[in-house]
């Protein structure tokens, strides 16, 4: 009882607070008794602490080794403000002049310091081996831990040194941290740094306090963002993208539109980074938009939601970045908004990798997809991957679990899948599983004569998606459980070999549906019914525009394409300003067709007391337009279009592409001059007939009319001539 009270009064002294949290008294204890110590705390459960309070209580100096020189220094000015001595706590890294290294040096030799912060890479240089073995050691802390492991979401080689390094300078107890860590990745770290026998303290994975949702990622996702945002007036937030360019190009979208956001990436001067972030964390900005580089340490506590522009390329990665919303235990909204070409993008950057390294990777990005996919309780599927099991089937704060689906009776279909799983003696993945019951015979199949197993082909009644669903369903429910040692082999459990024996009702819920959208920022738009919020409204444009249209003599896809008219009826523009931000439509067709319908919409409004959506007038950043005006000077100045194709690196077809999405806003270009040269003049003029009598200009439609006669690239390019004429 001593030893506790010993305890709180050491904590109140040095941190101000009267009680603990969770796991951080037994942990301490442990450090306090010379034991190696490994700690699986999630963001905000106050890891830090763990180390400080003991540094501060045993003789000589602990050594933290952490990976950002950001984080570094937020953590020695948070020490220095709770003691009265500013050598308490310093740093080495590269960021330091030698006269301020001299100083900390000077410090820890005097016994000063009782806290010292260095970056793996510091650690391994010979001089500072030499120096740190003249300091009397208390113990070291190796901080985010997950980054010794090939299976954690930021791998870095340097960090598998900190082992030997540590013999070399003196052999003292060690505790390692992470937020993240999978049981694989925990092995990984125990394994690395030869703490086998250490005393492991897991807290729970579960944030309760946070939502957490997947969005479909569409064309419209920057307005998706901005509206979300302007919702949380005042709130504090991070968006997460995966690349440099997307930040800053978000970001100053965001700017554009009156959110007070700044940027944040590894690829800005230190100097911006560091103002940025300081900006974010008192407050004189809201959002900050960022990748993956921002966050590690940043202990804002009021952090009220997390979007992720592109989907994260792992759970950990993902568990750790919602992680920071919410700290202090209120409200925080975690978003992701996902489309699987973004999957398939990732999966592609990892090409010329090492083929082990690519095959963690994919496996990686499959979990991710599993999660994004799964219609179950998302708590549960995340809370499932990091080895914890969740009892509740809804936690009642996430999207699947507000809008639960309907459960259909699967039993059936796992005894399939389990059956087969058992059958190819647990060697296989979950796609070979999906082959074999699909009945496709690929290489793999044959190579290992699958095509003869009893269950071949006899799961061709559903498709791929519901026999994922019931594999996923079936590790949740611990039928099966995934070989992460080996790129993630099926294998059947004890409690699925029980089931195979008294198959019991199986119940699963089918994986949400997720279309794979264009995923372009403008493009010229095509066909659609009336996918709109307002089927009156959309009707009456229709007959506006059949009527202009026969006046003008022109097809009406020519004024408005449907889905420019879909949009309209969602968003009702009332000015020439707000249409110009309806896809598909631009400033030149607006100022040209437009004043009848933003006046037939606003009637339409008034009479029918129509509130309209707040967010309709997002702005987009006219760096879009640098290809546009290149391409539209170079026409102008009558270069030939392989030539403009050739400059800009493009292939031909994807220089038309540009050029169609040019004509479709609403700019008027001549090509006559290349036509000319290229087309006869007789099959430019059937060809633009064509379009003329045409009811739609879909270019399938018109390589089957025409496409005996003539080429798809000749029916493209008079389509660009007569759009340009006659739309624009």
């Amino acid at each position: 009882m001593a030893k506790k009270d010993f305890l709180i009064n050491e904590l109140k002294k040095h941190f101000g607070f009267d009680t603990f949290k969770g796991n951080q008294e037994a942990v301490i204890k442990n450090v306090l008794e010379g034991k190696d110590t490994f700690v699986l705390m999630p963001t905000g459960g106050g890891k830090s602490l763990c180390y400080q309070l003991p540094s501060l209580l045993m003789e000589g100096t602990a050594i933290v080794i952490s990976p950002l020189i950001a984080l570094m220094k937020n953590q020695v000015d948070a020490m220095r403000s709770f003691s009265e001595e500013n050598g308490v706590a310093h740093f080495i890294n590269s960021s330091l002049n030698k006269s301020a290294i001299e100083q900390a040096k000077t410090d820890i030799l005097s016994g000063k310091t009782k806290l010292l912060y260095v970056a793996p890479e510091s650690l391994t240089k010979e001089e500072n081996i030499d120096f740190l073995r003249n300091v009397n050691v208390s113990f070291y802390a190796v901080d985010e831990a997950h980054c010794i492991s090939e299976w954690g979401h930021d791998f870095r080689p340097e960090y598998r040194r900190i082992r030997p390094i540590i013999n070399e300078i003196s052999k003292r107890p060690i505790i390692a941290l992470t937020a993240t860590a999978t049981p694989k990745v925990q092995h990984d770290i125990q394994k690395n740094l030869g703490m086998m026998d250490a005393s492991v303290f897991k807290s729970s994975f579960n944030r309760s306090n946070l939502y957490y949702e997947v969005r479909q990622k569409t064309n419209n996702i920057d307005k998706d963002i901005v509206k979300f945002i302007k919702s949380q007036s005042g709130k504090s937030g991070i968006v997460y993208c995966l690349s440099r360019k997307k930040v800053e190009d978000f970001a100053e979208i965001l700017k554009t539109n009156g959110i007070n956001a700044l940027a944040y990436h590894a690829g800005m001067d230190s100097h911006t980074r560091s103002d940025n972030q300081d900006a974010f964390l008192m407050e004189s900005v809201d959002v900050i938009v960022a990748t993956i580089a921002f966050g590690m340490g940043i202990d804002k506590p009021d952090v009220r939601y997390v979007i992720h522009y592109d989907i994260p390329k792992s759970l950990e990665g993902y568990y750790q970045e919602t992680g920071r919303s919410g700290r202090d235990g209120g409200e925080g909204k975690c978003i992701v908004f996902y489309t699987n070409k973004d999957l398939l993008k990732l999966e592609k950057f990892m090409q010329g990798k090492p083929v082990s390294e690519q095959e963690i990777g994919k496996q990686l990005l499959e979990e991710t997809r599993a999660y994004a996919e799964t219609a179950v309780c998302r708590r549960k599927s995340l809370l499932h991957y990091f080895g914890e099991e969740y009892a509740d089937e809804n936690c009642g704060n996430c999207d699947n679990c507000i809008n639960p689906k309907k459960q259909v009776e699967a039993k059936e279909l796992l005894i399939t899948v389990l059956e087969t799983v058992d059958a190819v003696k647990d060697k296989f993945k979950a796609d070979h599983i999906i082959n074999i019951l699909l009945g496709k015979e690929t290489s793999e199949i044959t190579a290992y004569e699958h095509q003869d197993l009893e269950t071949f082909g006899t799961g061709t009644d559903e498709d791929e998606q519901t026999w994922n669903t019931v594999i996923r369903q079936a590790l949740l429910a611990g039928y099966l459980d995934k070989d992460i040692e080996n790129y993630g082999l099926l294998k059947l459990t004890k409690a699925g070999r029980e089931y195979l024996k008294n198959p019991t009702p199986f119940k699963i819920t089918k994986d949400n549906e997720f279309e794979n959208e264009e995923n372009v920022d403008e493009a010229p738009m095509r066909g659609g019914g009336a996918a709109c919020v307002d089927p009156a409204l959309f009707s009456i444009m229709k007959d506006l525009r059949k009527k202009m249209a026969k006046k003008l003599d022109v097809p009406p896809y020519v004024i408005f394409q449907d889905p420019s008219l879909e949009a309209m009826a969602t968003n009702y523009p009332v000015t020439i300003e707000e249409l110009q931000n309806i896809p598909g439509v631009g400033a030149g067709k607006a100022k040209r067709y437009g004043k009848e319908f933003v006046e037939l919409i606003k009637r339409h409004v008034e009479e029918n007391e129509i509130e309209r959506p707040v967010d309709l007038r997002v702005r987009t950043v006219a760096n879009k337009s640098k290809m546009k005006v290149f391409i539209v000077q170079s026409i102008d100045r009558k270069i030939a279009l392989d030539d403009i194709a050739v400059t800009k690196g493009l292939e031909f077809n994807d220089l038309l592409s540009e050029i169609e999405v040019i004509v479709y806003s609403g700019t008027k270009i001549n090509i006559d001059y290349f036509l000319n040269e290229v087309i006869d003049e007789d099959h430019i003029e059937d060809i633009y007939q064509y379009f003329k009598e045409s009811e739609t200009d879909d270019l399938e439609e018109a390589i089957n009319e025409l496409g005996n006669t003539y080429t798809e690239e000749e029916i493209r390019l008079v389509r660009i001539k007569f759009i340009s004429e006659l739309a624009n």
